[in-house]
């Protein structure tokens, strides 16, 4: 399936809902898709020793989180690398080691500014022409998180879909709280679907299986708990933009041919 043009995704869900299960599926069947992970651009950076890396790591192992502008800092330097924004009157080669997302130190501080909100507001999009080519697709895992980041991340770029995957928590807690594994060989067992053969034993060795801490009940009701808490406000900022379409299933099985069928809709070129 070719795209006829640009798809700039979001998955949303609760953990054990199977986002990155949907969003492997997706990049493998829709070859125009990329993934850009805010997580795998800052490990990046951090391994890469580049001056936002050291920033972040000096953050990270003082405990304190890394803020919202360096994250999108990251995100608009890939996009300015990969072609998919540009400067108007000719693009200016980027690399990992500069600090700057415009590739130039002499608008850091003006750049710091706008982020940190001690300059009046500027939409980056007036500064950015963006790519609508179907090659300048991508899934964006891991940010935003909140409404206020979804503000900031609509000032780069515009998001096109959002998608919401829903199931019940009841099938969430059953899928993640019967799981059982084999520490040493890490071989999964699940109680309701994948059984081991002997109660409490594994398959191949007869050694006990164990549960993990954060696999108990009380654990994940209040992470799912937390989610739906946190993600409200994002789910109504998505909404209001008219983006927001959400998929409900009781497995990745059933979703996935759903999401497809909507994502084809959407974006998909008659006749392929």
């Amino acid at each position: 399936m070719k795209l006829r043009k640009a798809a700039r995704v979001i998955l949303i869900g609760a953990p054990g809902v199977g986002k990155g299960t949907q969003s492997a599926r997706m990049l493998e069947r829709y070859k125009e898709l990329s993934s850009i992970s805010s997580g795998d651009l800052l490990r990046d950076n951090v391994r890469n020793r580049t001056p936002l890396g050291i920033q972040a790591e000096h953050l990270m192992k003082t405990g304190a989180l890394v803020p919202d502008s360096m994250i999108l800092r990251l995100i608009q330097n890939t996009l300015l690398t990969r072609g998919w924004l540009t400067q108007p009157g000719g693009p200016k080669p980027l690399t990992l080691n500069f600090a700057s997302p415009y590739g130039i130190q002499d608008t850091l501080i003006e750049h710091d500014n706008f982020f940190s909100n001690r300059l009046p507001p500027r939409k980056i999009a007036d500064e950015f022409e963006y790519s609508d080519s179907p090659s300048a697709s991508f899934i964006l895992d891991g940010f935003p998180r909140t409404a206020s980041q979804a503000d900031k991340l609509d000032e780069l770029i515009p998001i096109n879909l959002v998608v919401n995957i829903s199931t019940p928590t009841e099938i969430i807690l059953d899928r993640i709280c019967n799981r059982y594994i084999h520490q040493p060989s890490g071989r999964t067992y699940n109680l309701t679907f994948n059984k081991p053969k002997v109660e409490g034993k594994d398959d191949i060795t007869g050694e006990p299986l164990t549960q993990r801490e954060d696999d108990k009940p009380e654990v994940w009701k209040e992470r799912l708990h937390r989610f739906e808490e946190s993600s409200r406000s994002l789910l109504e900022h998505y909404d209001k933009m008219g983006i927001l379409w959400t998929v409900t299933g009781n497995s990745s099985d059933e979703i996935s041919p759903r999401l497809f069928k909507e994502f084809e809709k959407r974006f998909g070129r008659a006749g392929t």
